[in-house]
């Protein structure tokens, strides 16, 4: 314990150091930041490259396996797994935004970073948890239909609904991330230019910055008035109906398949929406910079790898789907051994 508390006051000795010279040297604006993604443990270096790095291909090939399964498999062709597959994208865009630079830096110790490759990386990430906050409502609202008004489905989430929903929340995902984005390259980052997170993360830049962040900071109230908010009540009104009308389905296996249905995704939205409350929907003033890395590691490595575990488990049609896929690939396998066998005796 001891050891381990002296190696982080020296971590945070050298870090004030950095910054009193770079001050000196610069009192303007910063030309690229330094990403210290974890210098709390500087003797596990490897081990941490190493974990993220599996964290990173379990997410990938988790998510991956979701979209082909729902792909290949026409009895999956509905809107919840259409959005299903979109979560997935998602998930793949937001941990592809900040993963690999942060397995970079374990590696080969490339912290630098430049300016607009850092407004880049902001950019991207609040794109994907823009879209992936409106999404999870829209999944809400689906089996909200689904199980409340089932003979009504059809025709409610027909395809061309689906598809202009989908193009909708795209759209706004990338136009919303704008602003910020705007905002943040117009400030003046002379206190330092050393980034305590393991990704250009919005609170960590606005710690740097010498203007006043009190217009992010209207921003961000204002976007969680209009987007955010709406968001969560709509998903919380959507599992209220939901589970009035699981209560009142008289058989046990009535009640159990219907749960079966939404339990994967309110699972995630829990995970999801906590998370990201507890990260960002606070004063810049009162948030810590070690809290906010934390959370965002749950939610930007630990959610996207387990969404897709979730619904595996959760979810008894995609797991068929999947067994369905592997068994198809073993059988092909097994079908080409045995043709070139028999082709090998011939000759």
């Amino acid at each position: 314990m001891e050891e381990a508390e002296i190696k982080s006051q020296m971590c945070k000795k050298l870090q004030m150091a950095a910054s009193r010279m770079y001050r000196k040297e610069n009192t303007t604006t910063a030309k690229e930041f330094i990403i210290l993604g974890f210098p709390e443990f500087p003797d596990v270096q490897i081990p941490l490259f190493l974990l993220f790095l599996l964290i990173y291909l379990i997410i990938l090939m988790g998510n991956l396996t979701i979209i082909t399964v729902t792909c290949l498999n026409p009895r999956m062709h509905t809107p919840m797994y259409f959005f299903l597959c979109n979560l997935a994208l998602v998930d793949i865009s937001s941990t592809s935004v900040t993963l690999p630079k942060l397995l970079d830096i374990f590696l080969r110790k490339h912290q630098r970073i430049s300016v607009n490759g850092c407004f880049m990386q902001v950019y991207f990430f609040l794109l994907s948890v823009f879209i992936e906050f409106l999404l999870l409502s829209v999944m809400a609202y689906d089996r909200y239909v689904a199980i409340c008004h089932p003979l009504h489905y059809v025709v409610i989430m027909n395809w061309n609904v689906c598809v202009l929903i989908v193009a909708g929340l795209w759209i706004v995902g990338f136009l919303d991330p704008v602003t910020y984005t705007v905002f943040l390259s117009s400030f003046s980052y002379c206190r330092s230019n050393i980034i305590n997170h393991f990704f250009c993360d919005l609170s960590a830049l606005l710690k740097l910055s010498c203007t006043s962040t009190s217009t992010i900071d209207h921003i961000t109230y204002i976007l969680g008035s209009f987007v955010v908010m709406p968001c969560i009540l709509s998903t919380f009104v959507s599992y209220v109906y939901i589970i009035s009308t699981i209560l009142k389905i008289r058989s046990a296996e009535g009640r159990r398949k219907a749960f079966s249905t939404c339990s994967a995704h309110l699972t995630v939205v829990i995970l999801f929406y906590g998370t990201l409350l507890c990260s960002y929907i606070r004063p810049t003033s009162t948030q810590s910079l070690e809290q906010n890395k934390l959370f965002a590691v749950l939610y930007n490595a630990l959610i996207p790898m387990f969404n897709p575990i979730i619904y595996s488990l959760r979810n008894q049609e995609v797991k068929k789907g999947i067994a369905k896929l592997f068994t198809r690939k073993l059988f092909s396998r097994d079908q080409k051994t045995i043709f070139s066998v028999q082709l090998h005796g011939k000759r």
